[in-house]
């Protein structure tokens, strides 16, 4: 009967034990973030589009959390990266614009800029980028000086899919510091080099960043000809004749490879221990991509220009469906240093939130003041209230009554004064940085 009693005492030490820690696999997951480069809200079925054929990005809305009002820091690719990494609003980082090849050739990312890289890399991560940097083009701003402990791509803002030429005609494609000379097809390789990543960590937790090349122009498919030459004239955005046609294979030839990165996680069985977001940097190209239903382009900062796809997958954690929470891409940081458990260095503050909760409870977040900037244009929000001021005009919106933004409210509704105070206290704020307003 003692013996009974004692085995039921140790059984009862055990459980106790067990169900006060966490599952081994929740504070390290695995984590991939890929980035589609200028892809529209509008450019994938699960937002509406038929037209495009990509079943595993289908497949990964259908089987995880879909996002409907995820929205990229800034309307253009730089900045956004800058928010990505650092967690901030990227003026705090020194880049509120491109980065540009043929003007910013010896700046980037503020050094000092502390980034998930480097967060995850404190708790034994493994880290890569693989793929577009666009934070600095001089190896005095190589990611390799940020956290990352692998990289492999491209650092401008795009180059020819096929001949790796930037577009200054300079060639641009590196392995950590130095430019290398690797045949392939951007997204091909940018997935290829992915996989070759993953299966070399697949035994300690790690960090890729996925930033593809597509579907930014030069627009060219897998058998389309190489157009740039080392210090040659060529067409910026390349010479097709059929545009559509070709960025559609772009984007099919992207969603490729996120199959071929889930598949491998599937092989290698990481999948139940990797959380995989995808996204975009900024709205689509004028005339080119799709962003309905919503009016505006990259650039701009109407909701086209920074309303993005966005979705998270997580096997058996996160439970399917689609979320209409408001979220900006400085979110994604503090959301993964939740996830991992985590501390941060003393005086790093980030702005983004944290949005597990959204993820694992599907709770609803606290409304909080949203803003962008760029070129001049800028823009607020708050909870369904949006105020743009685009040169002279200013406009104000109700999103969930004019997703479209249609009407303008701005002489009808109190809210107008309200929000314009918010924006000038936050462009105050920012403006004490030191801005590269590229």
């Amino acid at each position: 009967m003692r013996t009974i009693i004692l085995q039921s005492i140790l059984l009862s030490f055990v459980l106790f034990i067990s169900c006060s820690q966490k599952p081994s696999g929740a504070q390290t997951p695995n984590i991939i973030i890929i980035l589609a480069d200028d892809m529209g809200y509008g450019d994938l079925a699960c937002y509406g589009n038929v037209a495009f054929d990509t079943p595993h990005l289908e497949k990964m809305a259908s089987n995880g959390l879909l996002f409907t009002d995820f929205h990229s820091n800034s309307s253009v690719c730089s900045p956004t990266r800058a928010a990505l990494l650092s967690g901030q609003y990227q003026q705090r980082v020194g880049i509120e614009g491109v980065v540009q090849a043929n003007k910013f050739r010896h700046t980037g990312l503020n050094q000092d800029t502390y980034t998930i890289a480097q967060y995850l890399k404190s708790l034994n991560y493994s880290t890569a980028i693989i793929g577009k940097w666009h934070l600095g083009y001089d190896t005095a701003y190589s990611p390799l000086n940020f956290g990352f402990d692998y990289f492999k791509g491209f650092v401008s803002g795009n180059v020819d899919y096929h001949s790796h030429i930037d577009g200054e005609g300079i060639y641009d494609w590196w392995e950590q510091k130095s430019t290398i000379v690797e045949p392939g097809y951007s997204t091909d390789l940018i997935t290829e080099n992915s996989v070759k990543f993953i299966l070399k960590n697949k035994e300690q937790p790690f960090f890729l960043y996925v930033a593809h090349e597509a579907p930014h122009f030069p627009f060219q498919g897998r058998d389309d000809p190489p157009d740039r030459t080392i210090g040659g004239s060529f067409p910026m955005h390349g010479s097709t004749t059929d545009v559509e046609s070709t960025y559609r294979k772009m984007i099919q030839a992207l969603d490729d490879g996120v199959g071929a990165i889930m598949s491998t996680l599937e092989e290698i069985e990481l999948i139940e221990n990797t959380i995989v977001f995808f996204l975009s940097d900024n709205g689509a190209l004028e005339k080119v991509g799709s962003n309905a239903p919503f009016s505006g382009y990259k650039s701009g900062l109407w909701e086209g220009g920074h309303r993005v796809p966005a979705m998270v997958y997580w096997k058996e954690r996160i439970t399917p469906g689609i979320s209409d929470e408001a979220l900006m891409t400085m979110d994604l940081f503090p959301t993964l240093v939740s996830i991992t458990g985590g501390d941060l260095p003393k005086g790093v503050q980030l702005d983004g939130v944290d949005f597990s909760s959204v993820l694992f409870d599907g709770k609803k977040l606290e409304d909080r003041n949203l803003f962008w900037r760029f070129k001049g244009d800028r823009a607020v929000r708050r909870g369904p209230w949006k105020l743009l001021v685009e040169g002279d005009s200013t406009y104000l919106f109700n999103l969930v009554d004019d997703p479209n933004e249609q009407l303008n409210l701005v002489h009808k509704s109190v809210m107008a004064d309200s929000l314009s105070q918010l924006l000038l206290i936050w462009e105050s704020e920012m403006d004490e940085h030191a801005l590269n307003t590229y």
